[in-house]
């Protein structure tokens, strides 16, 4: 796109607005990405960064030296490098220092640079006092050397390195984090044991692939003993694509009951996490957990215990549970958006990041060598022109003495070069004594032997290699240490539902007549002996806990659920169920179940057919519930009845004319919904003219008695009695002894 550019009268440019603006954004744009935000894939440091660790070897503050007040250095900074504000140099400096923040820190500090738990809490510059640590050393030690490019510094009265000669990737071992215009990086740090194994095998092996290096360099290795439980192949992923995230999760073990946490993830704050707990607790959604306690000290940095409410607590259950809701478990975003050799901003694989960085090893080492070539060259030009001097020490003296321009005469005479002439005469009389000319042929035999070794290593890619294989050992066996970030493969963490968090205390759910509803605490309630409103009485009343759903049945076959705990209490009357659910108009409540979702149920019509199910297969969210049985026309839904054991328990069918018939449950088919099998007979007809219907069924377990009501009388038919009853599903039973065929009610005697 052209630039339309118009020069007035008055010889003034004028541009449009458009243009000037988008020039103007990309410049500042262009300046955020490479010289603010992003790392260089050479040293790993950002521009601050880099003028910070110049800056401190430039002010003497080597790891051997004293330690300086953090004000001196970051005035040096923005005063000969960095033209920003003190506090954005202060705290990169701070970032560099911090162990919790840094794998491998750069600077030495001493003071209060913040705490793990509140990174942010260092004392101010004036406070606080620092030096460059033994591995800043490996970013420094070569740049006198000849290694790296310099540049001008923002007024060009300085020159600053371009970019300093490592001899690790710092850029992996370090890792670092910006926001650039329209792009960001997020590098995780690494262990340099990994990282230079690597670097190794990508040395002898140039086509080695990412999955290749991923057998060296395992995963990030963060400054922290938390877990990584990433599963590999995501890992592996993320380095070849440049993209990805890790995730991290605390550690922690049981103590005497309790639950201790030792490990938080990367910079994770313990007293903001205890904050989350403390907030789950107070809107009670870990009614399992007692007391919080924060015990970190000085020798135990993070200890945090989490006290459970009693022993029967599943304490994996609760770490999962707050893995899935708080700081406990974090996710850490993937980008290895860095600077290029080529100067140039991109997202790199780990195998480019590595391969990239070897190149630019070889060039720093090649330059280095290259430089001191130069340097043994012209140091033994210099003591060729002196030996000379020596073996003609007379007639040197005597020009000297006596010619008005000794060096053109010495040149001409000794066919000297420049230099060799005036290194000459800048010679001091002490030097010219006898011994001197023993120390010069010396140090010409050294100096030659390394100029052949220099040569040798210049002109050898492989001997090339072997010098950068064996100083990139040398690093990692004076900086390398075992990884923190240990790998360990666990589960996905998952919240607890609602109904999990409910406490599970057994409550007894009761169905009146009327259709209202309640919920008592506890196994052992009476529900006859409850108080009802006038005109209505008790219907049916299921065990169950709190953390259960209850299932109704009404007369048209339709199967509700509604949660336990939402019940109202029985210290009243409950409340119309109605009010909460869709029945059919006219509809009417006929039993209440409980239990677990694989729990069995009898349903069952008084036209004699019925089924067993199970009670998940009553579950629904929908408030007009959902079809269960199929009721034939003119028949009635019966009450619900648990199952115990489908095997062995028996179902016992009494008619309306006190007929019974007893025979194995097995017998019922299993089914999801429907109308079921025949139980009992009863003729289509008498059931129309409703003057026979089966009246009740029973679940009797194996060994149980039966009771039935008839009016004010009982009778208690033992389990072996029952041999009397016993027949082929589908027939019409046997009569009830007199006085028992107008049964109110039965009951289950264990």
């Amino acid at each position: 796109m052209g630039t339309e550019i118009t020069i007035d009268d008055q010889g003034i440019e004028q541009i449009p607005l458009r243009h000037y603006t988008e020039k103007a954004y990309l410049d500042y744009s262009m300046y955020v990405i490479l010289d603010r935000a992003l790392p260089h894939i050479g040293d790993g440091l950002k521009p601050v960064q880099r003028r910070i660790v110049y800056a401190m070897s430039e002010l003497g503050l080597k790891a051997g030296a004293k330690y300086k007040k953090s004000a001196r250095t970051v005035g040096d900074v923005i005063g000969k490098f960095h033209p920003h504000g003190d506090s954005a140099a202060y705290e990169a400096m701070v970032l560099m220092a911090q162990p919790f923040s840094y794998r491998y820190p750069l600077i030495d500090g001493q003071g209060n640079w913040g705490s793990p738990d509140d990174p942010k809490s260092f004392a101010a510059m004036r406070y606080t006092e620092a030096k460059l640590t033994r591995y800043a050393d490996v970013l420094l030690s070569e740049l006198g050397q000849g290694t790296v490019n310099w540049g001008p510094n923002f007024d060009g009265t300085l020159e600053e390195p371009l970019t300093l000669p490592a001899r690790v990737p710092n850029l992996l071992l370090n890792g670092t984090t910006g926001i650039a215009v329209g792009m960001a990086t997020d590098i995780p740090p690494h262990n340099l044991n990994e990282v230079v194994n690597a670097c190794i095998h990508m040395l002898e092996k140039p086509k080695a692939t990412t999955r290749d290096l991923c057998e060296y360099i395992l995963a990030p290795d963060f400054p922290t003993s938390a877990e990584i439980i990433s599963p590999r192949e995501e890992i592996v992923e993320a380095y070849e694509t440049g993209r990805g995230s890790i995730k991290m999760r605390a550690v922690w073990s049981k103590e005497s009951g309790d639950i201790v946490i030792s490990a938080l993830p990367h910079q994770t704050s313990g007293s903001k996490i205890l904050e989350q707990i403390a907030q789950q607790m107070q809107a009670k959604k870990l009614p399992m957990v007692q007391d919080l306690r924060d015990e970190s000290d000085h020798e135990n940095p993070t200890r945090l215990v989490i006290v459970p409410r009693s022993n029967r607590v599943n304490c994996d259950d609760v770490m999962n549970h707050l893995f899935a809701t708080t700081d406990l478990e974090r996710n850490y975003r993937i980008n290895l958006n860095v600077i290029g050799i080529d100067g140039k901003p991109g997202v790199k694989s780990l195998q480019k990041i590595i391969s990239e960085w070897l190149n630019y090893r070889m060039v720093t080492v090649r330059r280095r060598l290259q430089y001191r070539l130069d340097k043994v060259e012209e140091r033994l030009h210099r003591l060729e022109g002196l030996l000379i001097a020596f073996l003609n020490l007379d007639e040197v003296i005597k020009i000297i003495r006596t010619e008005d321009e000794p060096k053109k005469v010495l040149m001409k005479r000794f066919k000297l070069s420049e230099l060799q002439t005036d290194y000459i005469l800048d010679t001091k009389l002490r030097q010219l004594a006898r011994l001197e000319e023993m120390k010069i042929k010396e140090e010409q035999l050294e100096l030659e032997k390394e100029r052949e070794e220099l040569q040798k290593t210049l002109k050898s890619a492989a001997r090339l290699k072997t010098l950068v294989r064996k100083e990139l050992k040398a690093v990692a066996d004076e900086f390398g240490d075992e990884r923190r970030s240990p790998l360990v493969s666990r589960e996905e963490a998952k919240a607890f539902s609602e109904e999990e968090l409910m406490t599970t205390e057994p409550i007894t759910v009761v169905l009146s007549e009327k259709g209202w509803i309640r919920a008592a605490k506890g196994h052992d309630i009476d529900a006859l002996t409850l108080n009802y409103k006038s005109g209505d009485g008790y219907k049916s009343a299921a065990k169950g806990k709190s953390n259960q759903n209850a299932y109704l049945i009404d007369s048209t076959g339709r199967a509700y659920a509604v949660a336990g705990h939402t019940l109202p209490s029985a210290r009243g009357q409950g409340e119309p169920i109605t009010g909460r659910l869709n029945a059919p108009s006219g509809a009417t409540f006929e039993g209440v179940v409980m239990g677990q979702d694989e729990d069995k149920v009898l349903l069952s019509t008084d036209a004699g057919y019925g089924f067993v199910g199970k009670l998940s297969d009553l579950y629904t969210k929908n408030k007009s519930g959902k079809v269960a049985i199929s009721v034939p026309q003119g028949a009635k839904v019966l009450s619900p009845r648990m199952v115990n054991d489908y095997e062995t328990d028996l179902i016992a069918s009494i008619s309306n004319d006190g007929k019974m018939l007893v025979f194995p449950l097995r017998d019922l088919p299993e089914l999801a919904k429907g109308k079921g099998n025949k139980i009992m007979q009863i003729p289509t007809a008498k059931l129309k003219a409703r003057e026979e219907w089966m009246a009740w069924t029973m679940v009797i377990p194996d060994g149980a008695n039966l009771v039935v009501y008839a009016g004010k009388r009982h009778t208690t038919i033992k389990h072996k009695e029952l041999e009397h009853y016993i027949g082929e599903r589908g027939r019409r039973g046997n009569k009830l002894p007199r006085g028992l065929q107008k049964v109110d009610r039965l009951e289950i005697e264990v």
